[in-house]
């Protein structure tokens, strides 16, 4: 047997709605259809606004716009096959090949479908189909079905955002002659609020809010014994290590959720290269609206917009010299068709070889969230004292950090009787977005 082959053994199954009662099988049953039922409504409500701009073609696309999500929420709900995308769109061929390749493994008597494949698969497909049912029918093509949600999330946060914009004004005036100690320290505590920042996830709540409402600074001591795995000094060291070998060198942000989560990881982004730890920051979103409230173009230029034209003065100069970093190039913003694909990240350098080549050159790379957690060790399921470095299966193509709030049923790197400790004090510690991790992991060292 070659060592290909063993490595496929050695490797644990997808999570899969296969297990009746998992949390894989509750979402699919419950959570999806619900999510669909929204976006419907979403679409629907819009109604008038359609006809204002497009005449009866606005009322005959948002019909069948309808008609093919409610078919699509049969589907789902009646665990019928996984249909090949029709729209032929870019990225449909490769989500079609991706079909074949699950249904070459299935074979004839296990067909692809929505309880009996990859969790991760399925669940993408999902919102995929959903820009399916808008693309087939122009000229609602552009429509953002979780616009709404999105938009609600960010405005009842403000209090929060407030609260944290003032606490960046204040670090702007004395970061560039602080001692080392007491930038980490910083960095610490902007680290953990882009971390927790993370629990304002609408795809976990169905759409329902959850949002932030207090300070972020206030609450970091006591949700500190909440962060399972704590690798913040490794991360600090990737950046020092960077900085100091031949001057700060870029981060690579791979986002997750628009509203309060993209405000904090907007705010560290600006410590980072107000403080000297990086000399520029590319921000990765997703090329379509995804997972309800996953960071694309227009989220991204709409908050920055939103916080320059506010009438709080500290959130207005951060928005302000936001649009700085953009208009300079400090920060870019960019979307790649991978990030709306269930490949997971080690298939990055075969399916996507320009990405993985362009975060080859980062001297760090945040991913934010459950998604890309799940992406990264491939949604399967790992013993939790398994590695970091073995669930990644060799994607490593820069020191990478995960920053995630635990809302799906895979965690790795802990320590021996962490998970069974976990499990006695709170049974649904893996879903219940309660708890935390900053995962590192680092390449070995390539050139001299």
């Amino acid at each position: 047997m070659t060592e290909a082959e063993l490595e496929t053994l050695r490797v644990p199954p997808s999570l899969s709605a296969k297990v009746e009662g998992s949390f894989a099988y509750l979402t699919i049953r419950d959570r999806l259809p619900t999510i669909l039922t929204k976006a419907v409504d979403s679409i629907h409500r819009n109604k008038d606004k359609f006809f204002e701009q497009y005449g009866e073609e606005g009322l005959r696309a948002e019909k069948a716009a309808i008609g093919l999500l409610s078919k699509l929420r049969n589907e789902l709900q009646t665990d019928k096959p996984v249909l090949p995308l029709v729209d032929e769109l870019e990225d449909a061929e490769g989500w079609n090949l991706y079909l074949q390749r699950h249904e070459a493994l299935q074979g004839e008597q296990d067909p692809v479908s929505w309880f009996r494949s990859p969790w991760l698969y399925v669940e993408c497909y999902m919102y995929r189909r959903i820009q399916e049912a808008l693309w087939l029918n122009p000229p609602i093509s552009g429509f953002d079905a979780f616009q709404e949600a999105k938009t609600q999330s960010y405005f009842e946060s403000q209090r929060a955002v407030m609260a944290l914009c003032t606490h960046l004004e204040g670090l702007r005036k004395t970061v560039a002659g602080l001692p080392e100690d007491q930038l980490l320290e910083h960095f610490d505590r902007l680290l953990q609020v882009s971390l927790w920042g993370n629990k304002c996830d609408l795809s976990i709540s169905a759409g329902q809010d959850n949002s932030q409402k207090t300070s972020p600074i206030d609450s970091l001591a006591e949700l500190r014994p909440f962060i399972l795995v704590d690798d913040t000094r490794s991360v600090w060291s990737a950046l020092v290590s960077a900085r100091d070998r031949g001057g700060p060198g870029r981060v690579d942000i791979i986002l997750d959720n628009a509203g309060f989560e993209l405000t904090t990881d907007l705010v560290l982004a600006d410590f980072l290269v107000a403080s000297g730890l990086a000399r520029s920051v590319r921000f990765h979103g997703k090329a379509m609206p995804w997972f309800v409230s996953d960071v694309t173009a227009q989220d991204f230029t709409w908050t920055v917009r939103q916080t320059v034209a506010s009438n709080h003065r500290f959130m207005s100069a951060s928005g302000v010299q936001w649009q700085r970093y953009v208009r300079e190039g400090v920060w870019t913003y960019l979307d790649h068709p991978f990030w709306t694909q269930p490949h997971p990240f080690c298939d990055m350098a075969a399916d996507a070889p320009d990405l993985h080549a362009g975060l080859q050159g980062a001297a760090l790379v945040l991913f934010k969230g459950d998604l890309n957690y799940r992406k990264l060790t491939g949604d399967r399921e790992w013993a939790p004292t398994a590695a970091f470095a073995t669930a990644l299966r060799g994607f490593a193509p820069a020191p990478l950090c995960s920053l995630r709030t635990l809302k799906a049923n895979v965690q790795v790197g802990l320590q021996p009787g962490q998970a069974e400790q976990l499990g006695q004090r709170q049974p649904d510690w893996m879903t219940c977005g309660q708890y935390a991790v900053v995962q590192f992991h680092s390449p070995p060292r390539r050139g001299p």
